[in-house]
């Protein structure tokens, strides 16, 4: 062999072997991509068209985690809503906008959303999955403000597309676990005329942020206020003390032996919302835990969205 000819085949052998590496790992970031971009099959449709409020630039990207069989959604920067109809022959014209839960860290976006969306449509009603953006002080000006801005603005856009998604704008509802609730239930209780949601659906949710509430929602409200927030700031989100006359009606879910977020949260509201004579049903299971979503295979918690159906049927058109 020629001097020099050795060197030069290994040169040629790593270079395809790098070649080759480049390729495989292109394949399995496309085949990881696919595989996420088939759980769900809705019409996603974009928050803001043009400038994001409340949003700033900054090196975070959006992530796509599958862990425990849970898509979870982090780090939000492309906040979007994915829209699941029922077929129209079955169609009640009522529609929820769904707000998956994850502590304000991260979005379990199959688990409370995609997957509650289609027991929605099995029953008629269009069930619309929110990507909120979730508190950072990278991406945002004031940590606080994204979620609620992104929760009105699908409100919003729910309404201006109700006729072609054959929804009556009247009957346009929120919902949200845990977190997801105390999103579900700022957007039910700080309104205008434009975003008021129709009802409130709150599993397992965190209501106040209270200092005494504070052992079982201190992920959430740290993430979402910081570590120090003002009396003023927990006040404001403090969602039982903005409960008036014109809340919509709110059908509740909890666990007695709920160790994350107390069940506390659901009784003080369900507390303030009987005082202002706002129309509420409330179901508390003696077990459950946290996190049980549609409550499959555990028994009778499976049988709270039934409940929760029973309710939307008879809420006035």
């Amino acid at each position: 062999m020629p001097r020099g000819e050795g060197k030069t085949v290994i040169r040629i052998r790593f270079k395809m072997f790098a070649s080759l590496l480049a390729i495989v790992c292109t394949l399995s970031a496309f085949a990881s991509q696919e595989r996420i971009d088939s759980l769900g099959s809705g019409l996603v449709i974009s928050l803001w068209q043009d400038e994001i409020p409340n949003h700033k630039m900054s090196s975070e990207t959006e992530k796509y985690v599958i862990s425990d069989g849970i898509l979870k959604v982090e780090q939000v920067q492309n906040p979007e809503m994915e829209v699941f109809l029922p077929s129209q022959r079955s169609a009640t014209g009522q529609a929820v906008i769904i707000c998956p839960g994850g502590g304000y860290g991260i979005l379990a976006y199959d688990w409370e959303g995609r997957d509650v969306a289609k027991a929605l449509n099995a029953k008629g009603i269009a069930g619309i999955v929110l990507k909120y953006r979730l508190p950072s002080a990278a991406s945002s000006i004031e940590l606080h403000k994204s979620p609620l801005l992104d929760a009105q603005r699908a409100i919003t856009l729910t309404r201006e597309h109700a006729k072609s998604w054959n929804i009556d704008k009247h009957r346009i509802g929120i919902m949200g676990f845990s977190a997801g609730g105390h999103l579900a239930s700022t957007a039910g209780t700080h309104f205008n005329n434009d975003t008021r949601p129709d009802f409130m659906v709150l599993i397992y949710p965190v209501i106040s942020m209270q200092d005494n509430m504070t052992s079982s929602q201190s992920r959430s409200r740290d993430a979402l206020l910081g570590k120090h927030p003002d009396n003023a700031l927990k006040d404001f989100y403090s969602n039982e003390k903005h409960v008036n006359t014109n809340t919509p009606p709110t059908f509740i879910v909890h666990a007695s032996d709920d160790d994350a977020i107390s069940v506390d949260h659901s009784l003080v509201m369900y507390s303030a919302l009987q005082k202002k004579q706002v129309p509420v049903e409330m179901h508390i299971y003696p077990k459950g835990g946290h996190g049980f979503g549609l409550g499959i295979g555990q028994g009778y918690l499976s049988s709270w969205p039934d409940r929760l159906f029973d309710w939307m049927e008879n809420l006035p058109e």
